[in-house]
């Protein structure tokens, strides 16, 4: 039986690495954020939503969705968030579960669903596993302006998550802090891979 376990936790924690390592160890990866980035391509109903809700500002010069100017719009005003949310998350559920049935289909050993959103976009009762990724503030910071963002965008993109940790917390069945060695962290999540399939039925 495939195990489906969910990967959640704040920007910056390093849940798109330690996707990475499942992946090597035999899971599916569904990511969230990459099919959310799908369901806005020029030609998708997701973009039109998008240019309707918040204007041709945030198209560029090519049609294609300006995701820094959206960025700039949504991570200052929250309920600017939630509204790019109601368009983008009802349009990316369908594709995570046909994902999910896919994976297990193949029979894979686990499929692996990577989402910020997996409390809120109901997934959790999708899952057999929920694992919270966590870590320091500081490696947080750390971590976004190493991807190339400025200092202030850092902190404003942190501050649209404050909090979430622990509201995640009472869901989640393993929480895995990345804030140490990435050689230790790599060997508890490899422990915990491996505890997990194990523990699946069949």
């Amino acid at each position: 039986m495939t195990v489906r376990i969910g990967l959640t936790g704040p920007i910056g924690c390093g849940k798109s690495t330690i996707a990475g390592w499942l992946a090597k160890a035999g899971a599916t990866i569904v990511d969230a954020d990459e099919l959310a980035r799908a369901v806005v391509e020029p030609g998708e109903p997701g973009f039109d939503a998008v240019v309707e809700a918040f204007g041709g500002g945030v198209v560029d010069a090519d049609g294609e969705l300006d995701r820094t100017a959206l960025a700039a719009i949504v991570f200052a005003d929250p309920e600017e968030l939630r509204r790019l949310e109601a368009i983008v998350h009802p349009a990316v559920r369908p594709r995570i579960m046909a994902a999910v049935a896919a994976a297990e289909a193949d029979a894979a050993p686990a499929v692996v669903i990577e989402a910020i959103k997996l409390v809120e976009g109901g997934y959790v009762e999708q899952c057999d596993e929920v694992w919270l990724v966590d870590c320091h503030a500081a490696a947080q910071r750390d971590r976004l302006q190493a991807r190339g963002l400025s200092a202030a965008d850092a902190e404003a993109r942190l501050a649209t998550q404050a909090g979430l940790a622990e509201r995640l917390r009472p869901a989640a069945s393993r929480v895995i802090d990345t804030s140490g060695p990435l050689g230790e962290t790599k060997r508890h999540v490899l422990e915990a891979f491996e505890a997990a399939v194990a523990a699946a039925p069949g």
